[in-house]
């Protein structure tokens, strides 16, 4: 019995470590392929995004954020998104109107779905593990340098917030 006992407790924290290590594949915007996995040993502030969003003046912060963050190990990736029907026709729209209005220079995906049955791998995996899932646009998850979720923000959290940033602090390597 006791043997029952440990074994099911290993094969347990097994999955709880695995569950934790975030992971992902997203089409880049500019072509190939982005790898949450390339960024191990660096914090990743990932973010769902939409062109025609009130919420889409937060790429400007997003920018700003990956200006002043970016040397000390923090990605930010803008994660193009029409699963609330605000984002542009085609990846194409998009990268220009981040590139003529905000002068993004930060990794961007391809449009991708990040709610439903059709959402990218990446959100059902923090879905599974946290419960969170976007509600809308410009929801944030930062995830530490082995690629687990520390926290998940909502909408009216900007990404230049103290609330944000402290977060980022935390787990820069």
């Amino acid at each position: 019995m006791v043997r029952v006992l440990l074994l099911t407790a290993l094969i347990l924290i097994g999955r709880t470590v695995q569950a934790s290590q975030m992971s992902g594949e997203f089409p880049s915007i500019d072509g190939g392929t982005l790898s949450i996995e390339d960024w191990r040993g660096q914090a990743v502030l990932v973010v769902n995004t939409a062109s025609q969003c009130g919420f889409t003046g937060q790429y400007e912060a997003l920018q700003q954020v990956h200006e002043e963050y970016s040397d000390r190990g923090l990605v930010v990736l803008a994660v193009p998104s029409d699963s609330f029907n605000q984002e542009l026709n085609s990846a194409e729209d998009v990268k220009q109107f981040c590139d003529v209005n905000f002068g993004l220079t930060l990794p961007m995906t391809d449009i991708t779905p990040v709610i439903g049955p059709d959402a990218h791998p990446f959100y059902k995996a923090v879905r599974a593990e946290t419960g969170f899932a976007p509600r809308w646009n410009f929801n944030k998850v930062l995830l530490d340098k082995n690629g687990s979720v520390v926290a998940t923000f909502g909408s009216n959290v900007r990404p230049d917030s103290s609330k944000l940033l402290r977060q980022v602090e935390a787990v820069l390597p």
